[in-house]
């Protein structure tokens, strides 16, 4: 399986294949909203901004699976993130990043880029997934890693370091 035979669904339900995305570094993050780590949804939107004009996407993955943080519907999700930190960057609908209906995405990541001491398994939010240029997985950051701890990598992708 290729990186870009992948797809998402935006919240409005519009498929999107991540071939759109070839040829640009891409960050992909579950989120949620409620969660005590969500001001890095500020962060992830700074990322976006000063990094967007050089190919980079951001792409924030909504679950739920960790104590139901993520309560707004597909439809509130997008207004609230927005409101609250001023989100630009593409989110999906809800998705699932651990169990038996694992969104495809996140089953191919951890797969490709493995966990820590503890295996594969997404642990909580906000664990982040930078991928190249060329569609190849390349890190994989902690939910407690920052963006702005990022964007070292971040640059070396697209060639700013």
């Amino acid at each position: 399986m290729n990186f870009y035979d992948l797809s998402f669904k935006k919240p409005n339900g519009e498929e999107v294949s991540m071939n759109e995305y070839k040829g640009k570094p891409i960050l992909i993050v579950n989120t949620a909203t409620k969660c005590g780590l969500a001001p890095q949804f500020d962060g992830l939107e700074k990322l976006h901004e000063k990094y967007k004009n050089d190919g980079l996407v951001v792409i924030g993955m909504p679950s739920t699976q960790f104590l139901n943080q993520e309560p707004e519907t597909n439809e509130s999700m997008t207004e609230v993130c927005r409101i609250n930190h001023g989100v630009t960057f593409q989110l999906t609908e809800k998705i699932d990043v651990n169990g038996k209906n694992t969104h495809p995405i996140f089953s191919y990541l951890k797969k490709e880029l493995k966990g820590g001491l503890f295996g594969n398994s997404i642990k909580w939010n906000f664990t982040k997934f930078l991928i190249d240029a060329n569609g190849n997985p390349y890190k994989r950051f902690s939910p407690r890693t920052t963006p702005d701890q990022m964007e070292t990598d971040i640059a070396e992708l697209i060639g700013k370091k």
